[in-house]
C-alpha cells in the first residue's frame, strides 16, 4: 500500500509540473516601463502589413483584419470580429501614425449597429515600445509576422486586456474573390 501512495504522490507532482510549464507561456505582448520613450520608427518599417488578413478570433468565432498601404503619415486599419452566424460582433478603426520621430496605434471600437465604445473624442492610443524585424510592439498591443522569415505569410495581433489576459488572434492572407 505504501508503494501506490508513493507513486500517486509522485504522479501527482508531475503532473503539477506540467500544468505550471504549459500554463507558463510566452507573453505576445510587452508592456513599456512608466515614463518609456518610444524608439525611433516609420510607417515603412511596417510595409509587412499591408495586406487583407483571417482567421480564428474571440471564442474561435471568424476575424479579419486589413490595413491600407500609409496616405501620409498615416496608415489606416480595420479589424472585424464575428459571431458563429457571421453577423458582426464588433469592429475597429485603426490608425497607426508617425508622431514626433515615433509611431502609435489609435483604436475606436464599435458594436455591430456602429455605436462607439468609446466617447466621442476619445480613442485607445498604444505607444510604440520596441521594433523588430517584421514585429511591432506597442504598450500592450503586438502586431507581428507570423513568420519573420515569410513576411506577408500570416500576421499575429495580441492585445493585453486590463485584467491581464492576453487575446491573441492569428491569421492567414484573406484569399481575394475573383
Amino acid at each position: 500500500m505504501h508503494y501506490f501512495s508513493h507513486i500517486a504522490r509522485m504522479l501527482a507532482a508531475v503532473l503539477a509540473a506540467l500544468l505550471v510549464t504549459t500554463n507558463v507561456s510566452a507573453q505576445e505582448t510587452r508592456i513599456g516601463e512608466e515614463g518609456f520613450e518610444s524608439p525611433s520608427a516609420t510607417l515603412a518599417q511596417l510595409d509587412w502589413l499591408v495586406g487583407q488578413w483571417s482567421g480564428d478570433g474571440i471564442g474561435g468565432e471568424p476575424a479579419m483584419e486589413g490595413w491600407l498601404p500609409p496616405t501620409g503619415p498615416t496608415m489606416v486599419g480595420t479589424f472585424v470580429q464575428m459571431n458563429a452566424d457571421g453577423t458582426i460582433m464588433f469592429s475597429e478603426h485603426m490608425y497607426l501614425t508617425q508622431e514626433e520621430g515615433s509611431l502609435a496605434l489609435k483604436v475606436k471600437h464599435f458594436n455591430a449597429d456602429f455605436t462607439g465604445w468609446e466617447e466621442k473624442d476619445d480613442m485607445l492610443n498604444f505607444r510604440l515600445v520596441a521594433l523588430e524585424p517584421c514585429a511591432a510592439y506597442f504598450n500592450a498591443l503586438t502586431l507581428r509576422c507570423a513568420d519573420a522569415s515569410k513576411p506577408g505569410e500570416g500576421l499575429v495581433a495580441a492585445v493585453r486586456m486590463q485584467s491581464g489576459e492576453e487575446l491573441v488572434f492569428r491569421f492567414g492572407q484573406l484569399e481575394q474573390p475573383r
